[in-house]
């Protein structure tokens, strides 16, 4: 199957779960070669999600000189002596963990115009081996990313415990979203995105199965 069926294919089933809702596809292109999204760009996919810096650096700055319209999405954690790079590269960064990161972030806006989107990262299941804010830590958070930071938060992210039931952790990442008026909700991946929407998701980062199996 072509990717172009694939995507018509997820669109579809995007377009049967949002019921009228405006729903954006992150297409996650993470360890996936050039050849891959360059399919993807002619199907008219152009939002895509990487994981690192330095692989997104080495696939799309070119690309975007056929194709403008790329919008590119940090989706994988950000260490701070990458936040420059990152600024000048993503288009929007959905991983926000840390007050480290906020203050990073803040110096490198203050060094150019861009300003990528932010979502804040939250650590829904506890997991020691996942980034992100734990959920009772984020008021104060959001509070430091904009009051002493000066940044805007426009939604956050989060990734579900594998093996779980995600709609719980779902309906939380949508809840904590109402309750601090943020827009965007970043939740639901490849087995699970039609379950992501009912809950309110407002983008999905779907890989595999527009994809396939990643390599490494």
């Amino acid at each position: 199957m072509f990717f172009s069926d694939r995507l018509s294919v997820i669109q579809e089933r995007i377009a049967r779960a949002a019921k009228g809702r405006a729903v954006r596809l992150v297409a996650v292109s993470k360890f996936h070669p050039v050849e891959a999204v360059a399919e993807a760009l002619a199907a008219e996919q152009f939002c895509f999600g990487e994981n690192r810096v330095q692989e997104a650096a080495s696939k799309f700055p070119a690309l975007r000189e056929a194709y403008p319209q790329i919008e590119l999405n940090l989706i994988g954690p950000l260490q701070t002596n990458k936040v420059d790079q990152a600024v000048a590269l993503f288009d929007v960064i959905q991983t926000l963990d840390r007050p480290r990161l906020a203050e990073a972030l803040a110096r490198a806006f203050k060094k150019t115009a861009r300003r990528p989107r932010l979502y804040i990262e939250v650590n829904l299941g506890a997991e020691p081996q996942k980034a992100g804010i734990a959920p009772e830590e984020l008021k104060s958070f959001l509070k430091e990313s904009r009051d002493v930071w000066g940044l805007k938060i426009e939604g956050l992210m989060a990734i579900p415990p594998f093996g779980q039931d995600p709609v719980p952790y779902f309906r939380q990442l949508v809840a904590l979203a109402d309750r601090f008026g943020l827009q965007g909700r970043s939740i639901g991946m490849s087995d699970d995105f039609e379950s992501a929407i009912a809950c309110g998701a407002t983008e999905v980062r779907v890989g595999t199965a527009l994809f396939g199996v990643r390599g490494k």
